[in-house]
């Protein structure tokens, strides 16, 4: 169930606001408008005035709600009436008339704007549309004249729901911190509509700003890049000619007078306030882009790979800013997929927005290698012909979001495990999509049985218990290949698969084989030490035995999440 917070400011507010209570809606959706509960149970219903003109009744019940605002004369506060719309989930139950009534008087009385027993309270009428929701309104001038104590009734509202969810049997939401972006409102979803827009402008412009801030080095090239997407920008300037906000709109969202509608970047996300704006783009402003050589693929795999012992071993801040990074990378990974994958990305990096925000301030300082290469990739479109660099970030991704969900799980933030599972399974049949003709490619080119026997051997030696399950893993014959491939450009076979395991454990891996083709893939791709290098290498690794090769090694299982899907 979501209850939504609106103030109506000015003498008129009133009036608009019952006028389109009991009107036929933006769309003519208002079929049945009539009111279900109201302050004293008999104020005038201009839905069920059969024998008087509706707006006569209309008038009457405006005028009654307003009497208490009217007795203050100047001394009228600003904000003067209090619009709730409260709205149950499709698959929910159709409530009564009866049970809406009773939802309408909780929700007002945890608000502060009636509570129980209290009969000089504020004044307010339910209205109810259809099956599946009813708007409260209320003038915000209790009837002796004071103002209602409504401190923090977004929340209680909020919590009151939560309750409602579990009295009526109606899918239970998760309860939120205030950290969510705000949801586009009606009038906006049927003002896309007439445009022809697919989403509404709130969120087309999040879209946009996030990717830009994203892909962008410095705070010039991200203006550049959303002037580049059409977004037009409105910088609010200071008295010392200092920028201190922006505002977006989009051509052709335009107001009674042709104006563009513009919206603040605080309001389309907490975090796309021109400060915080500025705070992301100092992650990545104070170096060339050109600054790190490499292939950007495997420095942004093997970035994103240690994702999940910052989660583990981290504090609060630095885990808060991988979130943030990741959700970064997702926010620019659909720009340069394949066509045939983008829309599920997309989709996967809108659902993982949410688990980018918290109460936790985010560290971004441990983020910079993830950010770079990102954006090299999204920049210059390094050489990924047959998928690989694809598979292989999208293995660490998925990695990475399933620790995001035992991160935020652990810290209580119910709403962003949520998105960030849902994350996960988009990602898991993007993952699907990508790896599987990859690694059947590489299959086809599997080594000798003879080598094969070789590798098997080595795995047996080095991990006895996960020996079994790579050796009948449908991607074994790949994995044999990337180890040829490793041995035919110099490097040693079973060191270079000593290193693989040494990474990260494979005790969440659901397809081990996987994980280790990927893996062993970029040290492949690495220049070969020479045979002296080899000797020196493993001689330390037999002076030091037990110790892992990588921080996330050894993690106990209590700090794990379940084991994901690959």
């Amino acid at each position: 169930m979501i209850p939504k917070i609106i103030l109506g400011k000015g003498p008129q507010a009133t009036r608009r606001t019952i006028g389109y209570l009991f009107g036929k809606g933006r769309a003519n959706e208002h079929i049945d408008p009539h009111l279900v509960a109201s302050w004293n149970d008999f104020a005038p219903d201009p839905g069920r005035s059969p024998h008087r003109d509706p707006k006569d009744a209309m008038a009457q019940l405006v005028a009654q709600l307003d009497q208490p605002m009217k007795m203050l004369g100047d001394k009228a506060p600003k904000d003067t009436v209090w619009h709730c719309p409260v709205r149950a989930a499709p698959e929910d139950p159709i409530l009564t008339d009866a049970q809406w009534a009773d939802i309408a008087r909780r929700i007002v009385a945890a608000a502060g704007i009636a509570p129980d027993g209290d009969e000089e309270a504020c004044r307010w009428v339910a209205v109810r549309h259809a099956d599946d929701h009813i708007h409260i309104a209320a003038t915000l001038v209790r009837q002796d004249g004071r103002r209602p104590e409504r401190g923090y009734d977004q929340r209680a509202v909020q919590r009151e729901a939560r309750k409602i969810e579990v009295d009526y049997g109606l899918r239970r939401l998760k309860q939120g911190d205030g950290t969510g972006a705000k949801r586009p409102t009606s009038k906006e979803h049927f003002k896309a509509k007439r445009l022809g827009q697919d989403a509404a402008t709130r969120d087309v412009l999040r879209l946009r700003v996030r990717r830009a801030v994203a892909a962008a080095a410095d705070e010039a090239e991200f203006f550049a890049l959303l002037e580049a997407t059409g977004v037009i920008v409105r910088l609010k300037i200071g008295p010392s000619g200092d920028a201190l906000g922006c505002n977006f709109a989009l051509p052709g969202d335009t107001n009674d007078k042709g104006e563009p509608v513009f919206y603040a970047g605080s309001t389309l996300s907490p975090d796309l306030s021109l400060p915080k704006i500025r705070k992301s783009l100092a992650t990545t402003s104070s170096e060339p882009a050109t600054a790190r050589p490499g292939n950007p693929w495997h420095q942004a795999t093997a970035a994103t790979e240690r994702i999940p012992h910052h989660l583990t071993h981290g504090d609060d801040n630095v885990s808060q800013g991988q979130l943030v990074a990741l959700g970064a990378t997702l926010d620019l990974l659909p720009v340069t997929a394949p066509a045939t994958i983008r829309a599920e990305l997309e989709r996967a990096a809108a659902a993982f927005e949410r688990a980018t925000r918290s109460r936790i301030s985010a560290d971004l300082a441990s983020t910079r290698a993830l950010r770079r290469s990102v954006q090299a990739i999204w920049r210059d479109r390094p050489h990924d012909s047959d998928g690989t660099g694809l598979a292989m970030i999208l293995d660490a991704v998925l990695t990475a979001v399933a620790f995001a969900v035992h991160w935020h799980r652990t810290h209580q933030h119910a709403q962003q495990e949520a998105a960030a599972e849902q994350a996960l399974v988009h990602l898991q049949v993007v993952y699907g999509q990508v790896a599987e003709p990859v690694l059947a490619g590489l299959a086809q080119r599997a080594p000798s049985d003879q080598i094969k026997r070789r590798f098997a051997h080595h795995l047996q030696k080095a991990v006895p218990e996960h020996a079994e399950r790579i050796l009948n893993d449908a991607a074994w014959d790949a994995l044999a290949t990337v180890l040829a491939e490793a041995e035919a450009a110099g490097h040693n076979a079973a060191t270079v698969l000593d290193q693989a395991l040494g990474q990260r454990t494979l005790d969440d891996a659901h397809s081990p084989a996987r994980a280790l083709t990927w893996r062993i893939r970029r040290l492949g791709e690495r220049h070969a030490p020479g045979p002296r290098a080899q000797a020196a290498k493993a001689h330390s690794t037999a002076q030091r035995p037990g110790i892992p090769a990588h921080p996330t090694a050894g993690v106990p299982l209590q700090q794990q999440p379940p084991a994901r899907r690959r």
